[in-house]
């Protein structure tokens, strides 16, 4: 090593005002270093890198940190080789590398490059990046630096930073977490990005799998946030030359960080400006079923479901399991798998570990399911969005490791598992059962019948109708049909894209609703009648023919002659509901669209009016809420094309046996590509008192027209009232009135007088508050779905004041006309539609 005593010299002596610039600087040139106790500030004033002591060590690193945090340290240069006084020197030496010397001269840390640096300035960036490049040269990209601390990330991944590989290089960047908090040399946890079939995140604990977030789905991790937040976005990156992902912030003055703690918790950190402290975000694992394998093979693993750990169908634990579920299910009994295995679809899961797959690029989901059907090693499979463009076929093989049933709030995956169609040995016990029963139960139900024998045979006259219902054949002429039907793009990109689902006849269907008889008649909304039907179980025993045996009830919907939409807009929502995957949107199952008809088939949910306050508790409101704001964050953000629903209202939010909800109603929706974010219309149709202002009156619509609606339906979902109603002489709307009630510092009030509680109040007062803010007259008042997620979350702690809602108020031209629409709308659900509406 080269002596520097006469760098020493000369610096101290003849550079003394070029030291004390750098004390102020962002960077150090070779006539210029920082002494234990000086720092570089980056230019704005948000990073510092100087040397440090971590919790009760006399030790000292060089590091750098936020500026507003100095404890919370991001990256240390020295990890390995403290230096055991403060007598520290970081500096460039003749090669043009950065050097950290001790008091004795000795080299502590180099940046360590090969190629020598002619001009070379060390500069610590806004972005906490410390990099080396040559002074003389104008290009400040990433390409152009010789050095970067990002290249060699410690326990914390800022934005910007790439967790992946190299693979020109074959260097891996990934995080390694503190040793103990007093101590940074490199711990026992690291956080990875695996590259094997589809890229995926796994925290280790030395070559112990301990979590595993993903695969990759095209669009985000799974089992990792859904709607990430409303400060930054996940990218990863495929190329010829690297794989890795990293994250961006929308708000370039938030702080944040990802960080692996010594326990091995890898944490999102946002920096509160209230409490001048940190806020986790997101945190894994999380719960147990995001502990690797917490099941073991060939289980799912549900927190909402005890016992949380379940054999697949088919298989059984190997031995006696315990509270941590140490064993692993194995097949129950053998069988001949081509002629009495099935699929079985299963929504909102992780999908397990790529272990023993295969992925096949450009298979659909019918070939991919054929293919599957046909190789008896085949236990599941799935259809994937791939990193570098396009979708393929996964299969998997072998066990099946670390599955789950994702939570409302993690991203999930449709998979199709292989079940046995029966489990030989069960069937005899329970006959024997039944048949034990019999004669206690035959002399009941013999009365039963008796006393009931009319209204059961009319009951058994339309169940006869429909014991065939929905029955249908998938054949050649059929799928034609469907590839013609799919023809065209309704983003008008002129590309042509095949879509797969099912056509069914009229005929099976006008039996499965009793001829449309009004008993199975559901409601009617603005396009048409509803009807509840039974949707029998598909049998995948061959793609092309299937059969509707014993099954689910499905709603129908039937599009009414009179309601204006035509074949183009049926096509809409049919195509498009059909590409569209979220556990808050409602889930076609196919359409009919013989002899003028025009009929969707979708899956059953109880429809219910999400203001109806006899069924809803506050938890039960709040999911709903929070639901709602996701399905929509999906189709703003997340969704393959941006969409814009354009018919939000609560009739249009249906709610499932366990009250979570989901939006429907497709059939006016616009889709946007690319950067498009607004678009006008002469046409304008949808529902008065939720269309936005700019909407209703100029045929403009946007992501914040259906921010506007969500508005509407969070105020009348909190006060159990419509909108289109009036709430005192001078004719406020439900939106004059909260505005009210606000502006009196009684916002509270508004809420359903069977909810009020002390407690909720302040809860209560934020989402009224977020819901004034979705219904501001300016469009550009308006938050964004990402941020109205975010503020119901209490994650944004200083709420904008809301400026008074858009029609606030409604002029009645003509009382008996009014009172005419109001009795209509007992009827028609929450379809009231006003033909006069004058803001002011």
């Amino acid at each position: 090593m080269e002596n520097l005593s006469s760098f020493y010299i000369i610096s101290y002596l003849t550079s003394l005002l070029a030291l004390q610039f750098s004390l102020a600087a962002d960077s150090i040139t070779p006539a210029t270093f920082i002494r234990d106790g000086e720092k570089l500030v980056s230019p704005s004033q948000r990073f510092e890198l100087g040397f440090f002591s971590p919790g009760n060590s006399k030790n000292r690193y060089l590091g750098v940190w936020y500026k507003k945090s100095p404890d919370t340290v991001v990256w240390v240069a020295n990890r390995n080789c403290p230096i055991l006084d403060p007598h520290g020197i970081l500096a460039i030496n003749n090669n043009g590398n950065l050097v950290l010397l001790n008091q004795a001269n000795g080299t502590i840390w180099s940046s360590n490059m090969s190629k020598e640096a002619k001009s070379p300035v060390a500069q610590l960036l806004d972005t906490g990046n410390l990099v080396l490049r040559e002074n003389f040269s104008n290009n400040t990209s990433e390409g152009s630096y010789l050095w970067q601390s990002f290249d060699f990330p410690s326990d914390t991944l800022l934005p910007g930073m790439k967790v992946g590989w190299d693979l020109k290089t074959g260097r891996e960047r990934y995080l390694t977490s503190w040793r103990t908090a007093d101590d940074p040399s490199p711990g026992k946890f690291t956080y990875r990005l695996d590259i094997h079939v589809l890229p995926q995140i796994f925290l280790y604990k030395g070559s112990l799998k301990l979590a595993r977030i993903g695969p990759w789905n095209g669009f985000i991790f799974e089992d990792g946030p859904t709607f990430i937040d409303y400060l930054y976005k996940i990218i990863l990156v495929d190329t010829e030359d690297e794989i890795y992902y990293r994250y961006e912030s929308y708000n370039n003055l938030s702080i944040m960080m990802l960080k692996i703690n010594p326990l091995g918790k890898i944490q999102r950190l946002l920096w509160n400006e209230g409490s001048s402290g940190w806020q986790v975000m997101f945190s894994a694992p999380g719960d147990v079923c995001q502990n690797y394998g917490h099941c073991g093979a060939n289980s799912i693993c549900n927190v909402d479901n005890p016992p949380k750990c379940e054999c697949l169908k088919g298989f059984k634990p190997n031995s006696q399991h315990n509270q941590t579920w140490a064993t692993t299910c194995v097949r129950s009994h053998l069988s001949d798998c081509k002629t009495a295995n099935q699929f079985k679809r299963f929504d909102d899961m992780k999908v397990p570990d790529l272990l023993d797959v295969s992925l096949n690029e450009g298979m659909n989901l019918e070939e991919c399911g054929a293919e599957c059907l046909n190789n008896c090693t085949c236990r599941a499979y799935a259809y994937f969005n791939l990193t570098r463009g396009g979708s393929g076929c996964l299969m998997w093989f072998g066990d099946l490791i670390d599955m789950r049933k994702t939570l409302a709030n993690l991203t999930g995956q449709s998979i199709y598992l292989r079940v046995p169609a029966s489990e030989p040995g069960k069937k005899r016990p329970l006959w024997i059962v039944v048949l034990a029963a019999l004669p206690v139960a035959i002399l009941p139900a013999f009365l039963i019948f008796y006393r009931r024998k009319k209204k059961l045979k009319e009951k058994e006259r339309r169940t006869e109708a429909s014991q065939d219902m929905l029955l249908f054949e998938i054949n050649m002429g059929n799928m034609s049909r469907a590839k013609e039907f799919c023809e065209g793009d309704s983003a008008g990109t002129g590309k042509s894209k095949e879509s797969w689902f099912l056509f069914f006849s009229l005929s099976s269907i006008s039996a499965a609703t009793d001829n449309f008889s009004e008993e199975n008649k559901l409601g009617e909304g603005g396009f048409g009648p509803v009807y509840k039907s039974i949707e029998r179980y598909v049998e995948i025993c061959n793609w092309k023919q299937g059969k509707l045996l014993n099954g689910e009830e499905v709603a129908v919907k039937r599009l009414s002659s009179k309601s204006g939409q035509g074949l183009e807009e049926f096509k809409n929502e049919m195509m498009l509901i059909a590409k569209l995957q979220h556990r808050n949107l409602v889930r076609l199952f196919g359409c009919c669209i013989e002899q003028g008809e025009k009929i969707s088939i979708y899956e059953f949910d109880i429809v219910t009016d999400p203001a109806r306050k006899d069924l809803l508790d506050w938890t039960t409101r709040v999911r709903i809420i929070e639901g709602v704001a996701q399905g929509l964050l999906y189709l703003h953000q997340y969704s393959r094309l941006r969409v814009i629903h354009r018919d939000l209202k609560a009739s249009n939010v249906l709610l499932d046996s366990d009250m979570n909800p989901k939006i429907s109603d497709f059939g006016i929706a616009r889709t946007f590509g690319g950067d498009e974010m607004q678009s006008n219309t002469n046409r304008i149709v949808g529902t008065y008192g939720y269309m936005s202002p700019e909407y209703a009156l100029h045929g403009l619509f946007s992501i914040k027209s259906d921010v506007f609606s969500f508005g509407v339906l969070l105020l009348e979902i909190l006060s159990s009232k419509k909108n289109t109603r009036f709430y005192n002489t001078d004719s406020l709307t439900l939106l004059g009135h909260a505005w009210n009630l606000w502006k009196d510092d009684k916002a509270w009030k508004l809420m359903d007088p069977t909810m009020q509680n002390e407690a909720l109040y302040s809860m209560v007062t934020r989402y009224i508050k977020v819901a004034l803010l979705c219904v501001q007259e300016n469009a550009t008042d308006r938050p964004t779905m990402l941020e109205v997620v975010a503020m119901l979350k209490d994650e944004i702690v200083n709420l904008p004041s809301p400026h008074q809602p858009a029609f606030s108020y409604v002029q009645i031209v003509e009382r008996s006309v009014l009172l005419a629409n109001i009795n209509a709308e007992a009827s028609l659900g929450n379809c009231l539609t006003l033909s006069v509406v004058d803001a002011r």
